[in-house]
């Protein structure tokens, strides 16, 4: 069998996961790449990988697509990692900066402004070369990932929206899925998903996988994968991501 193209988030939050595929008996039967969550979307979508760890958001436009395996990244309430920060208090706010490497927590931000707080805003790109820490008055950023480990403390407000979704729907919230355009084989599915829940069960180890110079401590990085991020994908995950994306569909919204 030809080895498998994956595609994976290179953030803390998949670290777990990484382990399991890099230690599994499915090592041998994958390409392992690690990128931006919205760069995982456009591999899959554009056909250079196989299988992508992707933002669900882009679901809604997909004509098919299959979720493969038991696991997610989601959270039941507060995740620490999908924040709109700002130096403004909230109800002073008319702009909001867009991160480029996201796709589901900018949707989400846009769902949660029509949906929930009943504001309208200026939405705006954040690329790269943004400085989120140089934003003025009136301006917001939705920020993502281990980012939020190194920045937050530099913001006198903070909104974490997997917290606020849970306040607006009761739901958990779900940020990326394990999606292939095509059915893959049984077999790889099968250890697929058993090298996934080996790793969330070495879930701990993940500290190894910290660069030099990381924001984030190792008690921090345990505390938030064992008390942020919820892993498993089960019903009322789904309901959520059905909830998710009849919004995204409602308010013609294009990730």
């Amino acid at each position: 069998m030809e080895k498998i193209r994956v595609s994976a988030v290179k953030y803390i939050n998949s670290y777990p996961f990484m382990i399991g595929l890099r230690d599994g008996e499915v090592a041998g039967m994958i390409d392992l790449g690690v990128c931006h969550p919205s760069e995982c979307a456009d591999r899959l979508i554009a056909g250079s990988t196989d299988l992508g760890l992707i933002p669900v958001a882009m679901i809604a436009g997909m004509k098919e697509y299959h979720l493969v395996g038991d696991y997610c990244l989601s959270t039941n309430g507060e995740v620490r990692t999908v924040l709109l920060v700002s130096n403004t208090p909230f109800e002073e706010i008319s702009t909001i900066y867009l991160d480029y490497r996201s796709r589901s927590s900018v949707t989400l931000c846009r769902i949660l402004a029509a949906k929930a707080w009943k504001r309208e805003y200026r939405w705006l790109p954040a690329p790269e070369e943004f400085d989120i820490t140089a934003m003025s008055h009136g301006e917001a950023a939705v920020m993502i990932g281990d980012r939020c480990f190194e920045y937050a403390r530099h913001f006198r407000y903070k909104l974490d929206l997997g917290l606020e979704w849970k306040k607006f729907t009761g739901l958990p919230f779900v940020f990326a899925c394990w999606v292939s355009t095509r059915r893959l084989p049984e077999q790889f599915t099968a250890l697929f998903n058993k090298a996934l829940s080996d790793g969330l069960e070495r879930r701990n180890e993940a500290v190894s996988l910290l660069k030099e110079g990381s924001s984030a401590t190792p008690e921090e990085v345990i505390f938030y994968l064992n008390h942020n991020i919820d892993f498993r994908l089960d019903d009322r995950k789904r309901e959520a991501l059905a909830k998710f994306i009849e919004y995204i569909k409602e308010l013609k919204i294009t990730p």
